[in-house]
């Protein structure tokens, strides 16, 4: 795990970042040492989980996730005075100084208020004479970051002891070392810096740190907020597709009611040709369901009333997913409107399923379960290339027109308004929310004549591409910032001199 400097910047508390001026500048002109010569370091140890004479004792028992920057009040678990014998865990004195060495935690500090022992991916320190337990305590704090990236390890970083025992610090007279500690508890406990109360030498960088850390937030606050009148300008784009705003009307368009009719006329003969089945009758539309006023020669419809078929995807076992099979697209598949192949899985399956469950171009797949945020996200399948399927927590929505109609009805459904259809009428259960077959074929539709359908498609695709070099180009800057403000973070927290060489 590696931390971006300019994320560190931004996140870090006011009191860390200004102990990492302080420390940066005390080592121009005070001796420094191995943490190794002013503390004494231990590690501790995990009794045999399978032997239960070793847990649930009175001796608490500190883990790596439990340190926090802080006091730690009490331990999560207990051993027992027989497993601290028969392993490498430690008793240590109340307030003893804890690190974190691996885990998520990792490079995490806290005091233990009481005696306690701790497993081994914790680091005690015990300060020697010359050293203010509350001085080291700040060190570790404010060089957490330099020890991540340093650290070794694979998915999270690993702080061994001698990683630890071989860090540089300055070490000013106790006083000193007193005066800096008071300064930073107050800072963390009021938030706000006062300029007066920085320690006369230490002004100068703590300032500079802090117009660096500001401008971090004043740049990050406006790229933020330009990204989000971006988005906000794709929902009006998608709003205005729907609504008959995006393009101007044309009088010679065949009117939509005229559309819907030849619709209605084909799906009713491939009802009499048995080739599709008779659905239960759809409610008409009343006057109040309508929710916004639309050209006069669009129609409002309910999406069922222009759909072939909608079908639940297949539940296949796990063992018959094996690279050998079929694509069969999961929820994941479905990203900002389009069919996303990355980590596709493949099915092995029987003619009958590839026939039932086969995807063909200009489908729509509909995510059925889903979070809240997330469930009725939609897709058209394009160029897959190959057969695919698709998995149970989508739909496969078929329109009777697909060809023709697939774009246009599937920025409907990317619609805000359709998002909000979708939020009202999902059902939640067992910490899932789900939408159903009826809800998509009740839902209500504004459909245009098919000409102007194809011209807002166009258009609408023009301009997304103008919002995506957009927001390309703000992302570029963002970098860019990203960059010359580390840069220039990193200048106001580095040494700008020679140290004194290790006494």
């Amino acid at each position: 795990m590696k931390i971006n400097y300019a994320d560190y910047i931004k996140n870090a508390d006011a009191s860390v970042l200004v102990a990492e001026a302080i420390f940066s500048e005390l080592e121009l002109t005070y001796p420094i040492k191995y943490i190794s010569e002013v503390a004494k370091t231990t590690s501790g140890g995990t009794p045999l989980r399978s032997n239960p004479d070793y847990y649930n004792g009175d001796v608490p028992w500190i883990k790596s996730g439990e340190l926090n920057d802080g006091i730690i009040e009490n331990a999560e678990e207990f051993i027992t005075q027989k497993g601290l014998a028969n392993s490498s865990a430690k008793l240590h004195p109340p307030n003893t100084l804890l690190l974190a060495m691996y885990g998520a935690t990792a490079g995490r500090t806290g005091k233990a208020k009481i005696a306690s022992s701790t497993n081994q991916a914790v680091c005690a320190l015990f300060p020697k004479e010359e050293i203010e337990q509350d001085y080291l305590f700040w060190f570790l704090r404010q060089y957490r970051h330099k020890f991540i990236e340093i650290s070794k390890g694979g998915a999270q970083p690993n702080i061994s002891q001698s990683v630890i025992n071989l860090t540089k610090l300055p070490v000013p007279s106790k006083d000193l070392q007193l005066q800096i500690v008071q300064f930073l508890f107050e800072l963390e406990a009021n938030k706000d810096i006062d300029f007066s109360k920085v320690p006369i030498q230490f002004r100068a960088k703590v300032t500079k740190v802090f117009t660096a850390k500001n401008n971090v937030f004043k740049i990050s606050d406006e790229i933020t907020h330009q990204l989000h009148l971006v988005k906000k300008l794709r929902r009006q784009l998608l709003q205005n597709a729907v609504q008959g705003k995006l393009v101007a009307q044309n009088p010679d368009d065949e009117h939509a009611s005229i559309l819907l009719q030849k619709i209605k006329a084909e799906k009713e003969q491939l009802i009499k040709d048995k080739k599709l089945k008779k659905e239960k009758e759809l409610p008409p539309i009343k006057p109040e369901e309508i929710p916004f006023d639309i050209p006069e020669n669009w129609v409002w419809c309910r999406l069922g009333e222009i759909t072939s078929t909608i079908s639940n995807g297949l539940y296949k076992p796990e063992h018959f997913y094996q690279q050998s099979g079929y694509i069969s697209l999961r929820m994941f598949n479905i990203q900002h409107g389009q069919i996303d192949l990355k980590k596709v899985r493949r099915v092995v399956l029987n003619e009958q399923e590839l026939d039932t469950y086969l995807l063909e171009e200009n489908d729509i797949l509909v995510n059925r379960v889903n979070s809240l945020e997330l469930v009725g996200k939609s897709a058209i399948i394009k160029n897959i290339g190959e057969p695919a399927v698709f998995e149970s927590m989508n739909m496969r929505l078929r329109l009777l027109l697909k060809d023709q109609m697939a774009q246009f009805v599937n920025q409907i459904l990317l619609e805000e308004r359709t998002r909000v259809y979708f939020y009202s009428n999902a059902k939640v259960a067992n910490g899932q929310v789900s939408i159903n077959q009826s809800q998509l074929f009740h839902l209500l539709i504004p459909l245009p004549p098919l000409a102007e359908q194809r011209r807002i498609i166009e258009k609408l695709n023009q301009l997304m591409k103008t919002c995506d070099a957009l927001e390309a180009s703000i992302k570029q800057s963002q970098l860019q910032n990203q960059q010359l403000l580390q840069q220039v973070l990193r200048e106001a927290l580095t040494k700008e001199a020679e140290p004194v060489a290790v006494a």
